[in-house]
């Protein structure tokens, strides 16, 4: 028999759940000033969900329990890796200027709370009462299966390329290193787009009960609602804690301090920058071609004579001298644009 707790959806009682759950352990790391626990309060939170949600619904359906079981391993093989790594390294540099002031270190608690919780609607509204007292079509439909092929890819990407790149980072003595093999051939954030294959795949599965019509009525509408999760993942991690913070940055830091700039500009324009492609036809790819089909927007490209606080400076110095010349940088953008280079080269 299922469980109705606050509303039919189990929004409120996954929301509660989930603010309880991050605020204990916000309250540790705060205390102790521990950096170690907070990606694994996040991972495991969803299992937690996942678990409350299906043990409420009282309808054990194939596709309530694959659905339920693919964010809990998706969510447990994140927190473990985490948890894992930050234990070799020994504190998050995230939190450097956060964790001593307590609303700045809040402030990234309440965002997790609200990825877990977004990121979580598609299990949480299939295991809901509001969706499981329709009659529930077979597993096995052409989504469900589209859904654990997705779901099976984008995990070997994600896990195998955290591990491969983990690796790699451990044996180089050289961190600055370039890591251009396996997954990282074909794409230089594999992890990332394995983590978007997923949330869709679950996604794909969840709606399948309204996509086949068994589902009516504000469910129906409900379950497709639960796309927001997906895209909301997507979006984090494009604009807001992903390719922004690492891709200008990270060139930026290579160029001034003249770390393995000229191989990492090569291994910019021959990848990219998030969907898999073999490097040989991307890097003769059209630049219009890379900055809209390929995701490799503006925002995410470093342009040394814009962005350099090195290349500023000298620009100062040349107009100190009055010479009137431009000294000529031996290292370029990756951008065949800011180099002047053809985008077929």
């Amino acid at each position: 028999m299922e469980v109705h707790a606050l509303d039919n959806y189990y929004l409120a009682i996954t929301l509660l759940i989930t603010i309880g759950y991050q605020l204990f352990f916000f309250a540790i790391a705060f205390s102790l000033k521990f950096d170690k626990l907070t990606d694994f309060a996040g991972g495991t939170n969803f299992v937690v969900l996942a678990i409350i949600t299906l043990a409420f619904s009282g309808h054990h359906n194939a596709r309530q329990i694959v659905a339920s079981l693919f964010i809990m391993v998706w969510g447990l093989r994140l927190s473990g890796f985490l948890l894992f790594r930050i234990l070799k390294t020994g504190k998050d540099d995230r939190f450097d200027d956060k964790r001593d002031h307590f609303f700045k270190f809040l402030g990234f608690w309440v965002f997790q709370m609200f990825w877990v919780w977004t990121v979580s609607l598609p299990v949480t509204v299939l295991n809901s009462p509001n969706v499981t007292q329709y009659p529930q079509p077979a597993f096995g439909t052409g989504r469900d299966i589209a859904g654990v092929i997705l779901f099976a890819i984008g995990f070997i990407m994600e896990a195998f390329s955290d591990i491969q790149k983990y690796i790699f980072k451990s044996k180089k003595s050289d961190k600055s290193a370039i890591c251009d093999k396996g997954f990282f051939a074909f794409t230089r954030h594999p992890n990332y787009f394995g983590e978007i294959i997923i949330q869709f795949a679950i996604y794909m599965i969840c709606v399948s009960p309204a996509a086949n019509g068994y589902v009516k009525g504000q469910a129906y509408k409900a379950l497709y609602a639960t796309i927001v999760g997906p895209f909301f993942l997507t979006i984090l991690l494009m604009f807001v804690s992903g390719l922004t913070l690492q891709e200008r940055p990270g060139a930026k830091k290579r160029y001034e301090k003249n770390n393995h700039w000229e191989e990492y500009s090569r291994y910019l324009n021959r990848t990219s920058i998030l969907i898999p492609f073999p490097p040989q036809l991307y890097e003769k790819m059209p630049t219009i071609l890379k900055r809209t089909i390929f995701l490799e927007f503006p925002i995410y490209v470093f342009d040394p004579e814009k962005h350099s606080d090195v290349g500023k400076g000298q620009q100062g110095a040349e107009e100190g001298d009055g010479n009137g010349q431009n000294s000529q940088d031996s290292r370029q953008s990756g951008d065949p644009l800011v180099n002047g280079q053809h985008t077929s080269n």
